[in-house]
């Protein structure tokens, strides 16, 4: 069966523009909130999403995890900015299980973060907030029945 497709918007940033300041990391001068997410309904037999930010462009061989979440209730197809997920939030590249915004290094080329939602045939992965993103990844295999990516840039001039 074909992975479905979920389409992800925030109110903050279109896919492939620029994120606001809000969402940058503390140490960058950010705001370190969340942006707003909401994405389609999934498809039938949806029990649960899964939410990641990942950027690939970040220096470290692997990209970075900016956030993690996931058993979140079928009911739930939005976030709001700065909010605290209904579901579990697992262990970001930041070393905590919560948004951590995003801080690339200064002088990059802007760095893309990818929203990704996946919907889930699953209510639990029965896992807890030291799931990491790989993990994370790993254990949905066979569970995803769509997903869909909003894409955010972010850089800090040199």
């Amino acid at each position: 069966m074909a992975e479905e497709t979920l389409e992800v918007t925030s109110s903050l940033f279109a896919d492939g523009a620029t994120m606001p300041d809000s969402a940058a990391h503390a140490m960058v001068g950010g705001g370190n909130v969340s942006p707003d997410l909401s994405w389609s309904e999934g498809p039938e037999g949806t029990k649960s999403y899964a939410l990641t930010c990942h950027d690939p462009d970040a220096p470290t061989g692997v990209g970075f995890t900016h956030w993690v979440v996931f058993d979140l209730p079928a009911s739930v197809h939005e976030l709001a900015a700065g909010s605290t997920p209904p579901g579990v939030n697992g262990f970001t590249d930041w070393g905590e299980s919560r948004w951590g915004g995003m801080a690339p290094p200064p002088g990059d080329n802007p760095h893309h973060y990818h929203f990704t939602v996946y919907a889930l045939d699953t209510e639990s992965l029965g896992v807890d907030q030291t799931t990491t993103y790989a993990k994370l990844r790993f254990l949905m295999r066979g569970h995803v029945l769509a997903s869909g990516t909003l894409t955010g840039r972010f850089g800090i001039a040199g």
